[in-house]
């Protein structure tokens, strides 16, 4: 992709937050709970609307995958180079109570000309149920002033 995948004076929002969950760019300090959240998680991440596609554009390896905490960590690492530098926006899905991790989600450039960005979230399979108000808020979101995107390509949920 030639094109800047956000405007050159675009900052991104630091979080979102709501009475379920409170969303903070994903970095290295992140990484035991991190780690945590989606190795418990890996089958019902996996049965998660968007995740038959690589959720880096540049790593073609289908995630989650088998990890160790030390290859979690590069991860998280690259991550947070990339909201560093404007490449993809990274959040962690953090619960308000405690501050665990319980999620995660991906705001990177779109796979196809039809788009100006992809998303992906997940939540562990113990918080299941805040999937679809994740999608919802994070959707709505998307689609404020907040973000330069018109067109955002992310996995409709099903109210179950």
């Amino acid at each position: 992709m030639t094109d800047a995948f956000v405007p050159s004076d675009f900052e991104a929002p630091r979080g979102l937050s709501t009475s379920d969950f409170v969303m903070e760019p994903l970095g290295p300090e992140h990484n035991q709970a991190d780690f945590a959240a989606w190795s418990s998680s890996i089958e019902h991440i996996n049965a998660t609307p968007g995740f038959d596609e690589p959720v880096d554009p540049d790593d073609p390896e289908p995630w989650p995958r088998e990890m160790t905490p030390d290859e979690n960590m590069g991860d998280l690492e690259m991550h947070a180079r990339h909201f560093r530098d404007r490449e993809g926006f990274t959040y962690t899905v953090l619960d308000p109570s405690d501050g665990d991790v319980i999620g995660c989600v991906y705001i990177y450039p779109p796979r196809d000309e039809a788009h100006d960005a992809q998303v992906q979230s997940w939540v562990r399979v113990s918080h299941a149920h805040l999937d679809v108000p994740l999608w919802r808020a994070v959707s709505e979101w998307l689609a404020s002033d907040a973000w330069p995107f018109q067109r955002v390509r992310y996995a409709p949920r099903v109210e179950g």
